[in-house]
C-alpha cells in the first residue's frame, strides 16, 4: 500500500489542488489559491520522480511564492472597487420586488424579489395588497423595509 501511495503521489497532489480551489470559491479572498498552486507544482514535481521531500520543498516554496505574489495581483485586478462593493443583504437595498403576502400595516408580508422571499414590512406602516410592487428601504437583521412604488 505504502508502495502504491508513493508510485501514485502526484494523485494526492492533484487531489489536493483541486479541494483547495473548491474551497477558494467559498472563501474569494484568493488565500487557498496559493495552496492549490503550491500543490500543481509538487505535483509536476512528483511526476517527475522527485522525492517526497522534494514535493514538500516544491509545495512550500511555492505556496510562498504565490501568497507574497499572485495573491496581491489577483486581489488588485478582481476586487478594483471593494469599498463600493456591497454583499449579502445589503445589496437588497434599492432593489425592487413584488409583494407576495400582504404587508399588513403595523404588521409583516412577504416580498419576492429575484425568486426569493423576504419577510416585510413597511416604512410608514400603510398596508400594501398582494401583487403590488416595491422598493427596498432598509433591512432590520432579516425584515427588509419596503416602500411602495408605481408600477
Amino acid at each position: 500500500m505504502v508502495e502504491f501511495l508513493a508510485q501514485h503521489l502526484w494523485q494526492m497532489w492533484a487531489v489536493i489542488a483541486v479541494l483547495c480551489l473548491i474551497l477558494e470559491l467559498t472563501a474569494g479572498d484568493f488565500f487557498i489559491l496559493s495552496f492549490s498552486i503550491g500543490a500543481a507544482f509538487a505535483a509536476v514535481c512528483a511526476v517527475l520522480g522527485c522525492s517526497f521531500y522534494w514535493q514538500l520543498a516544491f509545495f512550500a516554496v511555492f505556496t510562498l511564492i504565490s501568497i507574497f505574489m499572485v495573491r496581491p495581483l489577483a486581489l488588485r485586478y478582481f476586487h478594483r472597487n471593494d469599498e463600493n462593493r456591497v454583499s449579502n443583504a445589503d445589496a437588497l437595498i434599492g432593489r425592487r420586488g413584488k409583494v407576495v403576502e400582504p404587508i399588513e400595516g403595523n404588521g409583516f408580508g412577504r416580498v419576492a424579489i429575484d425568486g426569493d422571499v423576504w419577510k416585510a414590512q413597511t416604512a410608514d406602516n400603510t398596508p400594501i395588497p398582494s401583487g403590488d410592487y416595491v422598493i427596498v428601504v432598509g433591512r432590520d437583521s432579516i425584515i427588509i423595509t419596503v416602500e411602495r412604488v408605481e408600477s
